[in-house]
């Protein structure tokens, strides 16, 4: 038997580190490689000053039964709170509850429009719309076109970037799955406390006081306790392949120690999947590499704002759905924990969805600070002079981009792997081009450490949101897996850089961090 060297872990985020954490327990050697000065990924706390930012917001709530187990492991109970879930949507200078509250809904639309909105929901169920395969056309099927256009296209198009009937339907089919305006106004008139089965509506959920990335930081410190080796500032630039053996044997790495080449049995992957294809040496074939680099990617910066604590509200975040400000959501970091913030003084963060590179991104973070206190304070949310100081966070690749090619993307280097270097394991959000949350991307590392270690052939592909969904998908036919399981969608043709690509099954998957309601 040759020399064992073990598996290289790339990324340091929720599921890179539950990777590591994983197989470590297990006794098998792991190295892990972050190209950021910090861990946790999005799921980092941010501290500037002595202020602590959450960056996208990190509800702790799971019904993966080993994923809690696990957050309990790595941190004792007095390091959890558990808060309250608040959020509201801010709508031509209202605030609605969600979820929906019937009395405040009718005082904030009045009679004549609630009835409005009444009317087009039933029209809606008399004729829906046609064509349901875009998000467009799946809300309004299930709210009617006037809701729809007043609480999810303004925000959703802030988020993606793109008209909302580019974007295909399975966002929406998992972000609220099983809700729709009939169910949404039975909730509201026949209220269930601990009401889990509908998916934007849980109620309470865990928070580690110092922020998510207080997990990630004790993670990393008992990887490296338990004799792990963990480089933050470190590249992978190459991934090596020995075609004849159909296996990755090494990566190179570049740090502040230079470039160097470790030797790898196996590479889990949770760097971006466009990078990792671009990583490979030999270079994967031209279709493989182009359709990795078609997949795109979202981003985000957050420009936090301090401010006394009389401009506080009780909300996790608001949900900016006024077209004339460019903000799309709003948190309240005083609401996640008190340790976040100073006595006295509240953080609001305010989020905007940009591209890297383009105008928003390439702002100066005076010019941000700028923007965001006069978007606050035409809000109403904010006093002029209130705001104190502000600080800018930018976060490269936050949100996969599901646009009408991304499946046959998606499809084509993910068979592509598995066929060529089957132990190159990708998990993860970035890693697996999904919107996963956090407990998702780390039950993508178990279940992949389970396949190294064990001999296990779980279909990490199949990870969905609940557990009870994750059960049902293990009888989904190959390639049905979506991430987080949502209606298949018909077939359509789909078009892409490089020529036509049809009869392409449009099944489906989701995006980002709850951008609806």
């Amino acid at each position: 038997m040759g020399e064992q060297h073990g598996t290289v872990v790339i990324g340091a985020g929720p599921a890179g580190l539950t990777a590591a954490y994983e197989l470590l327990r297990r006794g098998e050697p792991v190295r892990v490689f972050e190209a950021d000065e910090v861990v946790g990924g999005i799921s980092r706390t941010v501290e500037r000053d002595g202020w602590r930012f959450d960056i996208g917001g990190h509800r702790f709530f799971t019904k993966v039964r080993r994923v809690e187990a696990f957050w309990h492991e790595i941190l004792p109970a007095e390091d959890f709170l558990l808060r309250p879930r608040m959020s509201r949507i801010f709508y031509r200078g209202a605030l609605y509850r969600y979820p929906l509250s019937a009395g405040n809904a009718l005082r904030n639309l009045g009679v004549w429009e609630a009835a409005r909105c009444v009317g087009s929901y039933a029209r809606a169920r008399l004729r829906p719309p046609r064509d349901q395969s875009h998000f467009e056309g799946w809300v309004s099927a299930r709210f009617g076109w006037r809701l729809y256009s007043m609480f999810f296209k303004t925000y959703t198009e802030k988020v993606w970037g793109m008209p909302a009937d580019q974007l295909r339907a399975d966002w929406a089919a998992q972000r609220i799955k099983n809700l729709s305006l009939a169910t949404a106004v039975r909730n509201a008139l026949l209220p269930r406390r601990h009401r889990i089965d509908v998916t934007s509506l849980i109620e309470e959920f865990q928070y580690p006081k110092y922020g998510p990335g207080m997990m990630w930081e004790r993670c990393a410190d008992e990887v490296r306790a338990r004799g792990g080796q963990l480089d933050t500032g470190t590249w992978v630039t190459t991934v090596h392949r020995d075609p004849a053996r159909r296996r990755a044997v090494a990566v190179t790495v570049n740090g502040v120690s230079g470039e160097r080449s470790v030797p790898a049995d196996h590479v889990i992957s949770s760097m971006p999947l466009p990078e990792l294809v671009a990583a490979l040496r030999p270079v994967a074939p031209p279709e493989v590499r182009e359709c990795a680099a078609d997949l795109r990617h979202r981003d985000f910066l957050t420009v936090a704002l301090v401010l006394p604590a009389r401009f506080s509200f009780p909300d996790n975040w608001i949900y900016i759905h006024d077209p004339a400000v460019r903000v799309g959501r709003i948190q309240n970091f005083g609401s996640w924990s008190p340790y976040l913030v100073k006595d006295g003084r509240t953080c609001l963060g305010l989020e905007y969805f940009v591209f890297e590179g383009d105008e928003m991104w390439r702002r100066t973070d005076d010019d941000l600070v700028s923007l965001a206190t006069a978007e606050l304070e035409r809000l109403g949310l904010a006093r002029p002079g209130a705001v104190e100081a502000g600080y800018v966070v930018r976060m490269p690749k936050a949100y996969p981009v599901y646009d009408e090619r991304y499946q046959h993307n998606v499809e084509v280097v993910r068979r592509w792997l598995a066929r060529e270097v089957p132990n190159v394991h990708p998990v993860g959000r970035n890693g697996m081009h999904r919107y996963n949350n956090q407990d998702h991307s780390m039950l993508t590392a178990m279940l992949t450490v389970e396949n190294i270690v064990d001999g296990t052939a779980h279909d990490v592909w199949s990870v969905n949101v609940e557990e009870d969904y994750h059960e049902q998908s293990r009888t989904a036919r190959p390639g049905q897996g979506t991430g987080r399981d949502a209606p298949i969608m018909p077939s359509r043709t789909i078009r892409g850089a490089t020529g036509a690509r049809d009869g392409v099954r449009a099944a489906t998957e989701p995006p980002a961090q709850a951008p609806l309601v």
